[in-house]
């Protein structure tokens, strides 16, 4: 059984008594077309069917107002808000979104093939948020078109990015442990292959933690979501420790569990904290101390960022930090004396 065929722009002027020039202006909200003319033609493309081809208009245009997306992994969290956040804005700058994620984890030639296929598609740019693509990876497609890194920073050439202040939002959560009076502390450290951004917030809790006279325990995961039971027994060991510090807040949960087995009260005997403060685990119910990303404001800066460079060309500024902000919790109280 053949196919019906597709409605075209030549079926929506005829029925429309218009031509197929202002068929076009009409759908795309472009050029002098009366509001009686635009409402006629849309009830015509709806009732036939008709979609225009995003292909074929961008040859005309030179643009699709399509914004490919590359993600790391939507089963994390922070990669779905993210997600959420970019295409809400996307929308509300009149751009559609053709995202590419992986199912667990796109592998490096998943990530570098998605990266092919979108440019293929024409889109008007990309955001990339995947640690698996690297600046190196990047930099030979940016001439090509215009690519903006979410959620981590990047440092290659020709590269822009917009991600959370990682440095100051390390720095600030150890600064508030410190300043309960925790004076031994262990901190998980995800290594940078496995995720730039918790190595460099862990790396910043490290760093501020020695600078006030905290003597600190270095805990290294073999990765950023893996079983975190062997560093609690590592801390654990140690009497004098009593905060522990993670890299995330689905980490963070992990350590709590792994405490509750073993039956140690928090934050009586050892505080925890996290990082990330977004999404179910921010609710009060829980009650976690945290570090908030801006997840957010980092979303919709990487669109705003992506069509600045698109409609105006290469912005000056390559980097954008975001600030967070430390949210204290249950989890965290001054050291058993």
């Amino acid at each position: 059984m053949s196919r019906p065929k597709s409605p075209t722009i030549i079926d929506v002027a005829r029925e429309a008594g218009v031509s197929k020039s202002a068929v076009s202006r009409a759908l795309l909200g472009q050029g002098d077309v009366s509001p009686d003319t635009v409402e006629r033609v849309r009830a015509v493309a709806d009732r036939l069917g008709y979609v225009p081809n995003a292909m074929a208009r961008g040859l005309v245009s030179q643009r699709t107002k399509t914004l490919g997306v590359v993600l790391r992994d939507t089963t994390i969290q922070f990669y779905g808000y993210l997600q959420a956040a970019m295409q809400r804005r996307a929308a509300e700058r009149g751009y559609e979104v053709v995202s590419v994620t992986g199912v667990d984890e796109l592998t490096v030639e998943d990530a570098q093939e998605a990266l092919r296929s979108l440019i293929a598609l024409r889109v008007d740019g990309l955001i990339v948020s995947s640690a698996q693509l690297s600046g190196e990876d990047l930099v030979r497609y940016v001439d090509r078109v215009p690519i903006v890194v979410a959620g981590r920073a990047e440092y290659a050439e020709g590269i822009v990015s917009v991600h959370c202040d990682e440095e100051d939002g390390g720095a600030r959560i150890a600064e508030y442990v410190a300043r309960l009076g925790h004076r031994d502390v262990a901190v998980l450290l995800v290594s940078d292959r496995e995720s730039a951004s918790q190595n460099a917030r862990g790396t910043a809790m490290i760093r501020t933690l020695r600078a006030s006279n905290v003597k600190v325990r270095v805990i290294e995961l073999d990765s950023y979501r893996g079983p975190v039971g062997s560093a609690v027994v590592t801390a654990l060991a140690d009497p004098a420790i009593t905060a522990l510090m993670c890299p995330s807040d689905v980490a963070m949960v992990k350590v709590l569990e792994e405490l509750r087995v073993r039956e140690i009260p928090v934050p009586e005997q050892i505080s925890v904290t996290g990082y990330d403060g977004f999404g179910y685990l921010a609710e009060p119910l829980f009650g976690f101390t945290s570090f908030r990303q801006p997840i957010e404001e980092i979303g919709r800066t990487a669109v705003d960022r992506l069509i600045e460079w698109v409609e105006q060309g290469a912005p000056v500024e390559a980097r954008t930090a975001i600030p967070g902000t430390v949210v204290p919790g249950r989890t965290t109280a001054p050291p058993r004396r």
